[in-house]
């Protein structure tokens, strides 16, 4: 079926009139998506919106998660003058030019100043330290956009005179919901063209932008304007469409279900087995197929005692380590230290000696008698615990050879009983030699 006129001059005005993910941007709290953490309706953060008491603050989060956005709804609903700078592109004149402006509107209308300042991580020392004393005396209310964490990227005293709202990756229905909106929407979106989106594609879309709303929305453009319209005059977008338009072709994993454990099963048990390809490659299906990079980090840090255990005590470290670097940078570049640790990891000597011994003790104190304290354990510390017996032929380690000294520690009638069983691998070996050579002398 042959576009008529209208139908070309249509797209050809969507094309011209700037990005889709520009014009879909919400201009009141009530369209924004995600974030209920912060912009819940009892919130801080939605109350001091909607009363228009801003105190300064500090948005951080990854792109597309909304945090201009949120700059330009305060600027639609505050009574207050609102002024934007971008840290790349000014310096301390244009700074300074607004901070004086500020002063006099305060001065002679008593009207406050809101200035919000895009990637304020880019701004330097000297900079931060120009803007800092305005902040401090009320003359602008800040309101900074960071992907960085900026209580490594901004200035401590900035960082103490404002309130921190962390903002995360979007949830893929709060991606959907954003999709459907641009589709329906007349004004501002896709609306007065019929467009048709499979229930897949979409969901692709959602779940491979990476919780970015900007990404999604960019996909959804590219895939309306490059697709031709059936002989119904439908612009039809299935999942290979979506495919190419997001740059991310779909495997099938479910994080819901049994995809999801079957994975992680296949990752953990590739560590275990001292194969770090493989755990690298599950790894990565897991991280492109949008699982919780958080989730993967965790996993890590238990195989670390359950499968390395003291085999290699620095296993542990790796592991906390490259959890907090994931949550210090953030992801795609976070990858590379969960690549480390699980490597790591793979290639340590194992022992699940600690996890063993923690399961059977467990498991005694489930299922036997617990027993007393025996009294040379017990505390003395307090009056009348002596006149008790508490203490009594206790043994301190310190006063003998090797700083060891044997004495019962267990409860009556479980002596001898062993949980911890070390292996003779990696520094475990070392351990269990140092136990068996103290007992011995």
């Amino acid at each position: 079926m042959q576009q008529s006129f209208f139908e070309n001059n249509l797209k050809e005005t969507l094309k011209s009139s700037g990005p889709l993910a520009m014009r879909m941007r919400p201009e009141s709290l009530e369209e924004f998506s995600g974030q209920e953490h912060i912009l819940g309706k009892n919130k801080l953060l939605y109350r001091m919106i909607l009363a228009d008491r801003m105190t300064s603050v500090i948005l951080y989060g990854p792109p597309g998660t909304g945090k201009t956005t949120l700059a330009r709804i305060i600027a639609n609903t505050t009574q207050s003058n609102f002024t934007q700078l971008n840290a790349v592109t000014s310096g301390v004149k244009d700074l300074r030019e607004v901070i004086q402006q500020a002063k006099e509107d305060l001065g002679m209308y008593g009207k406050k100043t809101i200035l919000f300042i895009d990637e304020i991580h880019r701004f330097n020392k000297g900079q931060q330290d120009a803007l800092l004393p305005a902040v401090e005396e009320g003359v602008v209310v800040l309101i900074g956009a960071t992907t960085e964490n900026p209580y490594f990227e901004v200035n401590a005293p900035l960082v103490s005179r404002s309130r921190i709202f962390r903002l995360n990756n979007l949830e893929a229905v709060d991606i959907e919901r954003i999709l459907k909106k641009a589709i329906s929407d007349e004004e501002r979106g896709f609306g007065k063209l019929k467009v048709n989106m499979e229930e897949a594609a979409m969901k692709h879309i959602a779940e491979s932008c990476n919780g970015d709303a900007r990404n999604a929305l960019n996909a959804l453009e590219l895939a309306v304007l490059t697709s031709d319209e059936d002989e119904n005059g439908i612009i039809n977008i299935d999942l290979n469409t979506a495919e190419e338009c997001i740059q991310k072709r779909v495997i099938h994993y479910d994080k819901n279900g049994d995809n999801h454990y079957d994975n992680v099963s296949a990752f953990i048990k590739s560590i275990r087995g001292s194969d770090p390809d493989a755990a690298l490659y599950w790894m990565a299906k897991m991280l492109w197929a949008g699982e919780d990079p958080k989730f993967i980090g965790r996993r890590i840090i238990i195989s670390a005692s359950e499968d390395v255990g003291n085999a290699d005590p620095n296993a542990i470290n790796v592991a906390v380590s490259a959890f907090r670097a994931l949550e210090i940078i953030g992801m795609p570049e976070a990858r590379i230290t969960l690549a480390q640790a699980v490597t790591y990891l793979a290639c340590a000597p194992k022992s699940n000696a600690a996890y063993t011994g923690i399961k059977n003790a467990l498991s005694d104190i489930q299922n036997k008698r617990t027993g007393e304290v025996p009294l040379h354990l017990r505390d003395a510390g307090y009056k009348g615990a002596k006149e008790m017996g508490h203490g009594k032929g206790y043994k301190y380690p310190h006063e003998f050879e090797n700083h060891y000294i044997e004495q019962n520690y267990m409860p009556q009638g479980m002596e001898g009983v062993v949980y911890y069983r070390p292996t003779d691998l990696g520094y475990e070996k070392i351990m269990k030699e140092y136990l068996e050579k103290i007992k011995k002398r």
